[in-house]
């Protein structure tokens, strides 16, 4: 998804007026309930709320210029890897065994057999269409956010496939920017 992202793909910045920066602020406390108590540092009621439209339907929430949650259409917002690193416990998470990083962090979605062989790990609570974090075997931080396209028990039962889409990795272009001016 942000492979190749560059501020040059933010095709239009607006400051949203305040109706709207409390329904975003709502629906990232509902999906998120871990971030209730630091919310109010995060996204602060008095400081602009600016969401930059890109090509793909794709929208960024920024703070200050930082880029914190994204989301693709009308979808799940979903916190940059360097919010999910200051807050790891926010998110859902599967774990992908050894064999599966260096695909992952090429931008590869994640295949059914590198959650459920033995370096793996699923959540039986992650439903279809949530949005997780990718945990590596034997790494402390998330190496990637995805979007579950089938539950945890569904990816179990199966085994072969697309479990879920690579939204957001390390190394990608939303990561490399860490300001967009």
């Amino acid at each position: 998804m942000f492979k190749k992202f560059s501020s040059e793909e933010v095709s239009a910045q607006n400051q949203v007026k305040a109706s709207v920066q409390r329904k975003i602020r709502q629906s990232i406390a509902e999906e998120y309930p871990g971030l209730e108590p630091v919310l109010d540092d995060l996204l602060p009621k008095k400081s602009p709320l600016i969401v930059a439209k890109c090509q793909n339907h794709l929208n960024l929430v920024l703070v200050n210029n930082v880029p914190l949650f994204f989301n693709i259409r009308d979808g799940p917002y979903m916190p940059t890897l360097r919010l999910l690193h200051q807050y790891p416990n926010i998110m859902k998470k599967l774990q992908v065994d050894r064999g599966a990083i260096k695909f992952v962090l090429a931008g590869a979605n994640i295949m059914c057999p590198g959650l459920t062989s033995p370096g793996g790990a699923l959540d039986d609570e992650v439903g279809a269409e949530t949005p997780v974090a990718i945990m590596a075997e034997g790494k402390q931080h998330a190496l990637a956010i995805g979007f579950t396209k089938m539950s945890a028990k569904d990816i179990r039962a199966v085994n072969k496939g697309i479990g879920v889409d690579n939204m957001h990795y390390l190394n990608d272009g939303l990561w490399k920017m860490e300001r967009l001016d």
